[in-house]
C-alpha cells in the first residue's frame, strides 16, 4: 500500500538549509495500522505531508497504492490525493462558512465521482456513523472541538480512500474525547479495511498499532 524509498526533506531558511527528513525507508502493507512516533520536531509531520502529496520531497520516492505520486503532474496528483488518500489534520480544518454536511460532501463533489444527491446522502450517512446525525446542518463554530474532529474523519472517508493519514488528530483533546477519536479511526481500519497511518507523540495510542515506526532527527531509529 505504501512504500517510501530514501525520502528526504530539506527546508531552506535564512540560517541555511535545515534537514527535516533524512533518507527514510518505510513499508506499510494494505490494511495495516501503523503509527509514526517521535518527539516534536523529529520530522513526523514532514514525512506524512510528503506521503500525502502535500509537500514535495527533496529526494526519494513515495509510492501509494502502486503509484509514485511525485511523478504525477500537479493536477493529476491532486486528483489522486482526493480519491485515494483521506487526510485527518492536527486541527479540524473545516471550512467555517459551510455546514458539516457540506464540508463532508465537498471532496466527492470536487472529484466528480458522485452526483450531488448521492454525495450528500453518503455524507449524511458518514456523519451518522461518527455520531453527528443531529448536527448535519450545524456550522463548525456551533459544535465542540471533538465533534469537529469526528466530522473531519467523515470527510476523509467520503471517497472511500485506500489509505487514511492522521496527523496528531488528538493532540489537544481531553482523554475521553481522545479515546472517542481513536475509536473512530480504529473502526476505519478494522471495518473499512483502509490502511491507517497515525502520527502521534502519545505512546499509549501508538501501542495499539500493529507497526510502530520511531523517528528521531529525521531518521528511523530502533
Amino acid at each position: 500500500m505504501l512504500s517510501c524509498r530514501g525520502v528526504a526533506k530539506t527546508y531552506s531558511t535564512q540560517r541555511g538549509d535545515v534537514p527535516a527528513v533524512d533518507g527514510i525507508d518505510l513499508e506499510v502493507e494494505p490494511g495495516q495500522f501503523a503509527a509514526i512516533i517521535g518527539r516534536s520536531g523529529s520530522g513526523k509531520s514532514s514525512l506524512l505531508a510528503m506521503i500525502g502529496g502535500l509537500s514535495r520531497p527533496s529526494g526519494g520516492q513515495v509510492v501509494v497504492d502502486g503509484t509514485e505520486i511525485w511523478q504525477l503532474g500537479e493536477n493529476q496528483r491532486a486528483a489522486f490525493r482526493n480519491l485515494k488518500i483521506g487526510y485527518v489534520f492536527q486541527f479540524a480544518s473545516l471550512l467555517p462558512t459551510l455546514r458539516l454536511i457540506d464540508n463532508v460532501a465537498l471532496p466527492a463533489l470536487l472529484g466528480r465521482r458522485s452526483a450531488a444527491g448521492e454525495a450528500y446522502g453518503k455524507a449524511a450517512r458518514l456523519l451518522e456513523q461518527v455520531g453527528l446525525a443531529d448536527h448535519v446542518a450545524a456550522y463548525p463554530s456551533e459544535i465542540s472541538v471533538g465533534e469537529q474532529r469526528r466530522a473531519v474523519i467523515a470527510r476523509a472517508l467520503i471517497n472511500d480512500p485506500a489509505i487514511v493519514l492522521a496527523d496528531e488528530p488528538t493532540s489537544d483533546l481531553d482523554e475521553h474525547t481522545e479515546m472517542e477519536i481513536m475509536d473512530e479511526l480504529l473502526a476505519v481500519n478494522r471495518e473499512r479495511k483502509a490502511t491507517l497511518l497515525l502520527v502521534t507523540h502519545n505512546l499509549a495510542l501508538a501501542e495499539q498499532a500493529r507497526q510502530i515506526v520511531h523517528i528521531a532527527n529525521g531518521r528511523v531509529v530502533p
